[in-house]
């Protein structure tokens, strides 16, 4: 029997998948406040064009007005998560992992290190160093030089009971040009990055997801 469920979402927009993983969420913790266990889930998806801001993020991070987002049919939320701003869309896999961390006896901590060791792993089949940064959370590509330090997959999460929400951001295949609306992630002299940039074509996108989930249920199994 498998540690979770797995669910590919497809294309949906940001607040329909939020609403999805919110329901399994509030579901997990009222069983975990009566003694009862629900299963775990991970939501895999690809959204559109949205902006996102957690709940210790800069509004001064957004780096163009409303109307504009509006016209460029851009979505921006306000969520719960840890972290700043960051971008979702077309080319780009999130993962919303909603588990309760008490069955693998993880910290919070811990867990978003077993995020970051996904993605880190991920990576590697395609032949990049993935690599941590010291205070920020996340994935990068050489993060100790300057002018070259690029982030490839970004991190959120929320947590409450030891129940998380929210998850990661993998760039494969996405639009760059997004994240210059805003300061990713708040840095202001760092990049960003995909699959396809790093290795100049476009990516299996379908391919790119069979392999994280695989990776997911080695380190969560």
């Amino acid at each position: 029997m498998e540690s979770f469920i797995y669910h590919d979402l497809g294309r949906i927009n940001y607040a329909d998948a939020l609403k999805r993983q919110t329901s399994i969420f509030e579901s997990l913790i009222v069983a975990k406040k009566e003694g009862r266990t629900e299963e775990n889930q991970l939501f895999f998806c690809e959204h559109d064009p949205v902006l996102t801001i957690g709940k210790s993020g800069k509004d001064s991070n957004l780096l163009v007005s409303d109307e504009l987002l509006r016209q460029r049919g851009i979505s921006f939320y306000h969520t719960n998560r840890g972290g700043d701003i960051t971008y979702h869309g077309y080319g780009q896999i999130t993962g919303y992992p909603v588990f309760d961390l008490e069955y693998w006896n993880l910290g919070l901590k811990q867990y978003i290190g077993r995020l970051e060791e996904v993605i880190i792993r991920f990576l590697a089949v395609y032949g990049i160093k993935g690599e941590r940064l010291d205070g920020a959370t996340g994935v990068w590509i050489q993060p100790d030089i300057p002018g070259k330090a690029r982030k490839i997959c970004a991190i959120g999460v929320k947590s409450s009971r030891f129940v998380t929400m929210h998850g990661f951001a993998l760039n494969i295949n996405t639009d760059l040009n997004y994240f210059s609306l805003i300061n990713p992630c708040g840095f202001k002299d760092k990049g960003v990055t995909s699959l396809e940039k790093e290795l100049g074509i476009q990516q299996d996108f379908e391919l790119a997801k069979s392999r994280i989930l695989s990776i997911f249920r080695e380190l969560f199994a």
